[in-house]
């Protein structure tokens, strides 16, 4: 069987079931995400799939696995339960429009080897609680995650009565079937590397994608040192760096650098000397600049004897000392590791233009963060760099896709706009996988033009 054939079955299969629900209540969808999340997060199953993903995908470590699966899919359900998806969403009276809520269809949702657990469940409740339905294409290297969590998912819907085939997974993923589905579904929701991203774009079909993560922290001489210090140990090691939000690199004002580089050391990091950058950098990268993949999201141990390096016992992450960025610096790139660049910083008004340096070469669009006591500081910060996201005294990798200390929304898809060659800057969440139906009337009294003189004001007298 083709490609094309074997996803026109599942497409087929998949509009059959929409159409099932494309009527449902706002109680009978509520209903069916709930399910879809208890049945992968309830007690005795978060454990099995956490340490079923490691054992699959030998990415990442059974702690951060089990928060994603236990804990995240609970926070992102509880951030869109009470939303309103059916009917009508907004009314604005002043300017007599009703938007009314439409499902898309069918979704096709690319599912990534470092998130493989969680993805599809945060996909698939933000698809059907737009009354869609969703396929899911994972990583071969995470089929089998994939399969039991599409099985499980299936099963809670059939239990409140929905068609299971709201759900379905691609089991024996490949490219061509991953294409295909881009090409055949309504909505592409794409969370993966830069190249699948680009064929989401290049399918056809309307897609939301994702640019590339390199986030830049900055610790000023505001910031409460030793909060700083843990949250970036937190959000270096978190699920060993397999997000796309980890720090990659912290740059220090210099007037806190020797204390705050002190503290880092204290929780865990390891600052390499020239000798073990070198050889961390022979062992990250191969001469064409690709990424070991044998090194992403694994422990400090495993990285220490693949690059030939001592490090005491107790190490978490690397520390490593960098001046430059681009090509030429590879340790300013995205690394996917416990492995984050270190920079020195004159003052704020440095560390942005570091910020926005580091990011040119890579990440721009996707998130930086600032550890500060200072409004200007922060919000120079903001205004300076091309970013969708600050996090502000929060650890990046668990705060950038929501959490229950922040108001962001929850998700795993973070739009980078057009900084990262997307349509979004959004936290991607239900709202951007419906259509939306604006109905018209006549206002109560028609809007009368201004007067030249209010309207066009001093500007008649610049222009002959």
């Amino acid at each position: 069987m083709s490609a094309k054939e074997e996803i026109g079955k599942l497409v087929e299969r998949s509009r059959i079931a929409q159409k099932q629900i494309e009527n449902y209540s706002q109680e009978q969808v509520d209903e069916l995400i709930r399910a879809m999340v208890w049945c992968v997060a309830r007690p005795g199953v978060a454990e099995e799939i956490a340490q079923f993903t490691v054992d699959e995908t030998q990415l990442g470590n059974y702690e951060g696995k089990f928060l994603k699966i236990q804990r995240k899919t609970r926070a992102t359900l509880m951030d869109i339960i009470h939303d309103k998806s059916v009917g009508i969403l907004e009314e604005d009276k002043e300017r007599a429009i009703v938007k009314i809520a439409k499902p898309m269809g069918v979704i096709g949702a690319l599912s990534p080897s470092t998130n493989p657990e969680a993805t599809p469940v945060i996909k698939a409740i933000h698809a059907i609680k737009g009354r869609n339905s969703i396929i899911v294409a994972p990583h071969p290297r995470a089929k089998l995650t994939n399969k039991k969590i599409c099985d499980l998912m299936r099963s809670a819907i059939e239990a409140c009565g929905a068609p299971a085939d709201l759900v379905q997974g691609i089991e024996i993923p490949s490219l061509d079937l991953t294409n295909e589905l881009m090409a055949q579904c309504d909505r592409v929701l794409a969370t993966g590397g830069g190249a699948m991203v680009t064929a989401a774009y290049s399918s056809g079909t309307p897609a939301l994608g994702v640019g590339v993560g390199n986030a830049v922290i900055t610790v000023d001489e505001t910031a409460d040192l030793d909060d700083a210090a843990e949250k970036i140990r937190i959000s270096k090691t978190l699920d060993f760096a397999a997000s796309c939000s980890s720090d990659n690199s912290v740059i220090l004002v210099k007037e806190i650098y020797e204390n705050m580089m002190s503290k880092l050391i204290e929780k865990g990091g390891y600052l390499v000397n020239d000798e073990e950058k070198e050889k961390l950098k022979n062992t990250l990268w191969d001469e064409e600049g690709h990424i070991n993949t044998a090194m992403v999201a694994q422990p400090a141990e495993k990285i220490a004897n693949m690059a030939d390096l001592d490090i005491p016992e107790g190490t978490q992450f690397y520390i490593v000392p960098e001046s430059g960025w681009g090509k030429e610096h590879p340790f300013s790139g995205e690394k996917m590791s416990v492995i984050m660049a270190l920079y020195k910083a004159d003052n704020i008004d440095h560390a942005i233009e570091l910020t926005n340096n580091i990011q040119a070469y890579q990440g721009q669009g996707h998130s930086c963060g600032i550890y500060s006591n200072s409004d200007d500081n922060i919000m120079k910060l903001a205004n300076a760099t091309k970013t969708s996201r600050v996090m502000v005294n929060q650890p990046q990798a668990a705060s950038n896709s929501g959490n229950l200390w922040n108001g962001m929304r929850q998700t795993f898809s973070l739009g980078c706009g057009s900084w990262g060659g997307n349509g979004t800057n959004n936290n991607i969440s239900w709202r951007d996988l419906i259509n939306e139906t604006w109905v018209s009337k006549p206002l109560s009294k028609n809007k009368e033009l201004m007067s030249d003189e209010d309207l066009f004001g001093d500007v008649m007298n610049k222009i002959n």
